[in-house]
């Protein structure tokens, strides 16, 4: 299964293969909130109609915030896991803000081919390099508003 499947957005293709994709992109799509969980090293790219998002480890997922996904990219052993209680919810609705805003960061910057740069190099710190090179160089250019060359050229650089 392609996680890209169904997309409409002809920049945003993948090669990895991961069986699960279709479940994680209805389970999203579902309206029920889930929770990307905090105790492993994973993550899920989301790609909306005009831009993608990274939901880190406690950020959440699904219910009213992504409704319009089109795509989804599944990094490291994902496990999402329902959130126990309003409080809860709460606090994970909080964390995905935070991972908005670290994007958000890197958008800040005036010179493409640093955002493009940065977003790699915040990548290779949290996840093995081998997960960082099979995430689609349009995937990381959509998180910070690049073309998917920038992304190309930096990561020849970092």
């Amino acid at each position: 299964m392609n996680p890209v499947s169904g997309l409409s957005n002809p920049f945003f293709e993948s090669n990895l293969l991961l069986s699960e994709d279709d479940d994680i992109l209805a389970r999203i799509r579902g309206g029920e909130l889930w929770v990307v969980n905090s105790r492993r090293r994973n993550g899920l790219i989301i790609h909306k109609e005009f831009y993608t998002e990274f939901a880190g480890p406690g950020a959440a997922v699904g219910g009213g915030l992504d409704a319009d996904c089109r795509a989804v990219i599944p990094l490291g052993s994902l496990s999402l896991i329902s959130p126990e209680s309003a409080e809860a919810q709460q606090k994970a609705l909080k964390i995905r803000l935070q991972w908005v805003r670290l994007t958000q960061n890197f958008t800040d910057k005036p010179v493409p081919l640093d955002r493009a740069q940065l977003i790699l190099e915040q990548f290779k710190s949290y996840f093995d390099q081998s997960i960082v090179d099979k995430v689609p160089d349009e995937a990381f250019a959509l998180l910070v508003g690049v073309l998917p060359y920038t992304v190309r050229r930096a990561r020849a650089l970092v």
